[in-house]
C-alpha cells in the first residue's frame, strides 16, 4: 500500500546509504546514519511501505557472467495505438537479455532497450529470432556499448528538501 511519506534528513541519510549498499545490515546502516537500529529498521520499513524504496537486488558485473555484448536499439512501431503498445511490452517482458525497455518520444524511435547477450551470434538470434518478429515492430536501429562511463542505479537526492 502507497501512503504519503515526508522524507526528513534521516530519512536522505537512511535512502543514500541503501543506494550505494542495499545490503548493509540495519545495525550497520543505522550507525551510518546516526540512528539507533530500532528507529532506523522502522524508517527502512516506512520507506518500504511508501513506495520510495521499491526493492534491493544484487548487481553481476555482466562480462563477469560471460554477457559480453551491451546493446542499445531503439525500436520503431507500425501504429501508435494502445493495444499495439501492450502487445510490445507484454512480449518484450518475457526476454530474460532485454535488461531495460523504456517507451521514448523525441527520437524516431519508439521504444529504447538494453540487451546483453554473449556475443554477435546471440545477438543476431535474438534480433531476428525475437525482436523483429514482434507483431508491429517496423525498425530497429542497433548501437552497441563499448564502454561504460556512468553506471548506476542510484536517484539523485539533492532535489529533496
Amino acid at each position: 500500500m502507497k501512503t504519503n511519506h515526508t522524507i526528513d534528513h534521516f530519512d536522505l541519510k537512511i535512502l543514500r546509504e541503501l543506494q550505494r549498499n542495499g545490503g548493509v545490515s540495519n545495525q550497520d546502516l543505522a550507525e551510518k546514519v546516526g540512528l539507533t537500529a530500532a528507529p532506523c529498521s522502522r524508517r527502512v520499513k516506512a520507506l518500504e511501505d511508501s513506495g520510495i524504496i521499491l526493492d534491493r537486488v544484487v548487481r553481476l558485473d555482466e562480462r563477469a557472467v560471460d554477457l559480453n555484448l551491451m546493446a542499445i536499439l531503439h525500436i520503431s512501431m507500425d501504429k501508435h495505438i494502445p493495444e499495439r503498445f501492450e502487445a510490445f511490452e507484454k512480449t518484450i517482458i518475457g526476454f530474460p537479455e532485454v535488461m531495460e525497455c523504456y517507451l521514448i518520444t523525441g527520437h524516431d524511435a519508439d521504444y529504447q532497450l538494453k540487451v546483453a547477450v554473449p556475443d554477435m551470434d546471440r545477438y543476431h538470434d535474438i534480433l531476428l529470432g525475437k525482436i523483429t518478429r514482434i507483431q508491429g515492430v517496423t525498425g530497429v536501429k542497433s548501437s552497441f556499448i563499448m564502454r561504460k562511463i556512468v553506471d548506476t542505479t542510484a536517484v539523485p537526492l539533492n532535489y529533496i528538501g
